[in-house]
């Protein structure tokens, strides 16, 4: 009796290749025994649907790794899916036939490969719902972005790089800590001039966000001798990862970079994913995006403020609402224009430039302001109290029981309690997470956390003030020893002319 045994091997999910083995084993063949073999494989290898890319198994969501609700996360892998797969499970996908291939008109180069027509087809259905308030948006910003794109020397449709990285939400802020439309990480948002502090967060502005994001682009566009792919692939992973893969593969060609196991996914699908983002964007009715409800280009007036002001005012002198104000300047953490930022450029509604020029000028200068309180937390360590958190934060303890909702005898060690913190002063060097507390009446102070092997002339150094200040300041003898973690004060500013200085300079 003939036993006749068919075997198929799916090889894993990182090679580049989905390879199919076929092993036709008999104890007894007789000629042409064989003949089976050839109806299996036209089974096993006519899909009705384009194939994975030969990459390997894409992720389904783009980088869109953010704390907004509205936003999709990225999915683990019990939930990642093949299109042989969404098939099966008979979605629309199996449906869907892509247009002929006639890629739009585009100042960056356009391709179409099957690691592009995966995307196609992902944001055409399980990641429609998101694309549609990507092109929603969109219509919001890219007019002015491509503006200034331009006024850069740079190809329009660099704004489909905001498109992937955001979806064009101002407030996007990714696992990695990247923030606003073109997801600049700290260091290479003030890399290019953004302000970032505890007042201001240029990273969510689309206006100055955007022109950091051209002068970045144009880096990367040049450092790689011309080549967008290489560029968009520089600006997702950073120029030095993609210099090293292009020196370890000998190759400039993004497509056999990608064939390779250096870079990471993320970054392999980055430039297909934008490639097919700006293919649907320019042409979305043929990719069934006919009913999208897009928003108003984003309109407004600039106006320079300066000194710090209240945006309530503003939106009093232009007649809107402080809430019209804040959606216009999104970079804004709190309810005032920063302090320490003369000339400040503030957006008010179109066409009240003059209104409020006018009336602004007619409010004294100590009537622009009005001191509010923030809040900060503090971790309570095991001898703290409220009585002493208190008095380091200038308030009673009565009024931190009622913060935190406690009782005056209330066990607070390990606990963390809102506490008030009116922070005023731009710490963004060294240090700058430490607390800011209150000192004297209209002064404040940044304290810094003593570490092993800190001492106060290491201090002083490090934070460019006097032993004999330090040591003044924090009750010490110029030669004792530091605790660590003991909190000590480094810095003491006081308000002068609606501005905080350093208390050493008040004279």
């Amino acid at each position: 009796m003939t036993a006749r045994h068919y075997c198929v091997v799916a090889i894993g999910k990182r090679v580049k290749h989905i390879v199919i083995a076929i092993a036709l084993v008999a104890c007894s063949l007789p000629a042409g025994a064989t003949e089976p073999v050839q109806p299996l494989l036209t089974e096993l290898t006519s899909p009705t649907v384009p194939a994975l890319p030969a990459l390997e198994q894409v992720a389904l969501v783009p980088r869109d790794e953010l704390t907004d609700e509205e936003e999709p996360q990225q999915q683990d892998a019990s939930e990642l899916f093949t299109l042989e797969e969404l098939k099966d499970k008979g979605s629309d996908a199996a449906e869907l036939t892509l247009p002929d291939v006639d890629l739009p008109q585009a100042d960056i180069p356009l391709a179409l490969n099957s690691k592009v027509e995966y995307f196609l087809t992902y944001f055409q259905t399980r990641g429609k719902q998101s694309f549609s308030r990507w092109l929603s948006r969109s219509s919001r910003y890219i007019p002015m972005m491509k503006e200034i794109l331009k006024r850069e020397g740079m190809p329009e449709d660099l704004v489909y790089v905001a498109m992937i990285e955001s979806g064009f939400h101002l407030q996007a802020r990714s696992v990695a800590n990247a923030v606003g439309p073109w997801q600049f990480i700290s260091g290479t948002g003030r890399r290019y001039s953004l302000r970032i502090d505890q007042w201001i967060d240029e990273r969510k502005d689309p206006l100055k966000a955007t022109v950091a994001a051209a002068l970045y682009l144009k880096e990367l566009y040049g450092m790689f001798n011309g080549d967008w792919y290489l560029a968009a692939a520089g600006y997702n992973a950073g120029e030095n990862k993609i210099l090293r893969a292009i020196s370890m593969y000998n190759t400039s060609d993004f497509w056999e970079l990608s064939r390779g196991s250096y870079l990471k996914r993320e970054t392999k699908e980055y430039v297909p994913k934008l490639l097919a983002a700006a293919i649907i964007a320019k042409d979305p009715a043929r990719y069934g995006f006919s009913d999208v409800a897009y928003l108003s280009p984003i309109e407004f007036d600039i106006v320079k403020i300066p000194s710090r002001t209240d945006l309530e005012l503003v939106a009093k002198l232009t007649g809107t609402t402080y809430e019209t104000i804040k959606e216009l300047n999104p970079d804004l953490r709190h309810w005032s224009t920063p302090p320490n930022y003369p000339d400040y450029e503030l957006k008010v509604p179109k066409g009240t430039k003059l209104q409020f020029d006018a009336a602004y000028g007619k409010v004294p200068e100590d009537q622009r302001y009005t001191e509010k309180v923030l809040y900060t937390h503090y971790h309570a360590r095991k001898k703290d109290s409220l009585k002493v958190i208190a008095r380091r934060y200038s308030t009673t303890p009565d009024a931190l029981a009622e913060l935190n909702g406690l009782s005056k005898k209330s066990r607070i060690a390990g606990k963390t309690l809102v506490v008030p913190a009116r922070q005023t002063v731009d710490f963004s060097h060294e240090g700058r997470s430490a607390a800011t507390a209150g000192t004297a009446k209209g002064g404040y102070a940044k304290y810094y956390t003593v570490k092993k092997g800190d001492t106060l002339t290491s201090l002083a150094k490090r934070f460019n003030v006097s032993s004999k200040l330090l040591s003044v300041w924090n009750n010490l003898k110029v030669r004792v020893a530091l605790k660590p973690g003991r909190r000590i004060i480094i810095a003491k500013f006081i308000e002068k002319n609606g501005e905080m200085v350093p208390e050493a300079r008040k004279s």
